[in-house]
């Protein structure tokens, strides 16, 4: 096993553990969830081909929808509802 896919289950279990706390300690290890991965995705690409690093990047846009959906919405200078 490679470190690359020992990190992504790790990170996989840590995005589980953040999603079980409240609402208002979810963001500061959210943030550090969601910066992380466009590395650990473009790791497991290198390590395992493309085609893995697809699908870890639907899984990643999968379970960040709703943060990504929000941020694109403000950035984009669009309604946003809270």
């Amino acid at each position: 096993m490679t470190p690359s896919l020992i990190i992504a289950c790790g990170w996989v279990f840590a995005s589980t553990i953040v999603a079980m706390l409240p609402m208002r300690l979810q963001f500061p290890p959210g943030v550090v969830l969601l910066a992380s991965a466009p590395v650990l995705i473009l790791w497991l690409g290198y390590d395992y081909g493309w085609f893995i690093g697809v699908l870890a990047f639907a899984a990643f846009v999968s379970m960040f929808r709703n943060p990504i959906r929000y941020y694109w919405r403000k950035w984009t200078g669009r309604e946003v509802s809270e």
